[in-house]
């Protein structure tokens, strides 16, 4: 089984040197990733394309691989091939017919062909004999060289005939790592998602910084939609998460500053603390979800004086982007449920607050805030690899994972539900309960004090988290299923 990749447009048009540079970090990238799947499966680069060749691999192999580049950064589209060594005309026409003669069966078509090497015929000779074969000996509609129903692809090179069997779209943008790094401010709402999944995609190694306003079942749920951006489109490069406390920020604002002021002040103390942050890890911009208008603080007016408050570049990536755009987008990326269901804090409320903030009032608001607290915050901020979360979610007690379903006990598969329809958690003899993360605190109402219930997911880290986070809750019949793990 062999993979073409075609290049994300923007690379093929970049200065030589330049593109080379991409598309080695692509080949890089892709070859890091896939060796986690399967250490035979190789990555060749080409000036034009990649090849990714997976010999010998099952179908479940395969599946991932096309999984995997369709959320990789930098690829435009890949196809599925079968290589043939190069024949005459009619051996081509044999391997596209054994092929596509199934598919063009009341269909319309038209036969591509693309040549690299030296040959004795042109691309058009090849198509009109593959074509004519074709439109005789299959029950196609016809040739439609205009709006045809469906493509037939071959790929000759040098000796070697490639017939294309399947077609992906890819992610688009550049390959991660190819551009700077940002530092992402994200709550875990649907605009810094986004932002950062943005981020993620043009290339930037994107760090994730959340700043605490009270609640630890946020902190759970944003560690778990960072986990989640990063194994799906940047696992390629390993990133930082910090947290920063920011409960005594909230309670010294509240006592310092006008209430109608109060949002901007807000956003103007974590633009400071992402400056020191950033300025650490050698980072030159922040990365927020902050759209046009969309709420009192998210004025231009506001912005800019939001802005003032570091001498860092603010990247918006949605900032003319409409709600439901990016609603739309967290669909896309599979990070809806996540965004729909965050847990939040509202550490500032404002009543009437400005929408046209002057830098003199707002500047004279902030005298009275003391910034030793914001210096405190800054030093108990709590730094670690986004992959540590998978071995440690940071939680103060493990909860007890068990690899075997005892009497009495139920397991519950929190995964999400197209997870569950896909790999469905047999258990002969078992209680199974399927219920989403997402949906996991209102059916926890219903859990029996008779039994323990063990939560599930595929690799125990999102099951870790709501196992703790329920246990704070007073939940002590709680625990975690785990089969891999060691009793």
């Amino acid at each position: 089984m062999k993979f073409s990749i075609r290049l994300f447009p923007e690379i093929t048009i970049k200065s030589r040197p330049v593109r080379k540079r991409l598309i080695q970090r692509l080949q890089s990238n892709l070859q890091n990733m896939t060796r986690r799947i399967d250490e035979q499966i190789k990555v060749r680069g080409h000036w034009d394309k990649l090849d990714v060749v997976c010999e010998g691999a099952d179908a479940d192999v395969v599946a991932q691989v096309v999984d995997l580049m369709q959320r990789t950064p930098g690829i435009h589209s890949f196809v599925e091939v079968t290589e043939y060594p190069l024949g005459d005309f009619h051996d081509i026409y044999e391997k596209a017919h054994a092929i596509y003669a199934d598919e063009l069966r009341g269909k319309t078509f038209k036969v591509r062909v693309k040549r690299s090497g030296k040959h004795e015929f042109r691309s058009i000779d090849v198509e009109r004999y593959v074509g004519g074969g074709l439109n005789q000996r299959s029950e196609a509609l016809g040739v439609d060289v205009h709006k045809p129903d469906l493509y037939v692809d071959l790929e000759i090179r040098q000796d070697k005939l490639h017939v294309v069997t399947n077609t992906y779209k890819g992610l688009g943008g550049f390959p991660l790592g190819t551009q700077e790094a940002t530092l992402s401010l994200i709550s875990g709402g649907f605009d810094s998602i986004v932002a950062s999944y943005m981020s993620m995609r043009r290339g930037c190694k994107t760090h994730f910084l959340f700043f605490n306003l009270g609640g630890h079942a946020h902190e759970i749920g944003v560690k778990q939609v960072a986990l989640y951006l990063w194994q799906r489109y940047g696992s390629s490069a390993r990133v930082k998460f910090i947290t920063i406390p920011f409960d005594e920020v909230i309670g010294e604002i509240l006592q310092s500053v006008h209430h109608s002021h109060m949002g901007v002040v807000l956003k103007r103390m974590m633009m400071r603390a992402g400056e020191k942050v950033s300025d650490r890890m050698g980072i030159d911009a922040l990365v927020t979800g902050e759209s046009i208008a969309q709420v009192s603080s998210q004025t231009l007016p506001n912005l800019a004086i939001i802005d003032a408050a570091t001498e860092k570049l603010v990247v918006r990536p949605l900032v003319t982007m409409d709600k439901q755009d990016i609603i739309d987008i967290t669909r896309e990326i599979g990070a809806y449920d996540f965004a729909k269901n965050m847990p939040e804090y509202c550490g500032v409320i404002s009543d009437r607050p400005t929408t046209c903030a002057k830098k003199d009032r707002v500047e004279k608001e902030e005298l009275d805030f003391d910034y030793e607290v914001l210096e405190r915050a800054l030093e108990r901020r709590q730094v670690i690899s986004i992959d540590e979360i998978i071995e440690d979610v940071n939680v103060h007690a493990e909860v007890e994972a068990l690899t075997k379903v005892g009497p009495n006990q139920v397991v519950v598969d929190i995964r999400a539900p197209h997870e569950q329809e896909k790999k469905p958690l047999n258990l002969p003899g078992c209680e199974i309960q399927l219920v989403p993360f997402f949906a996991l605190a209102a059916a926890s109402d219903e859990f029996s004090e008779e039994k323990e219930y063990l939560l599930y997911c595929e690799k125990g880290v999102m099951s870790q988290m709501h196992a703790h986070q329920m246990q704070e809750r007073g939940f002590s019949n709680v625990k975690v299923y785990r089969p891999g793990a060691t009793e």
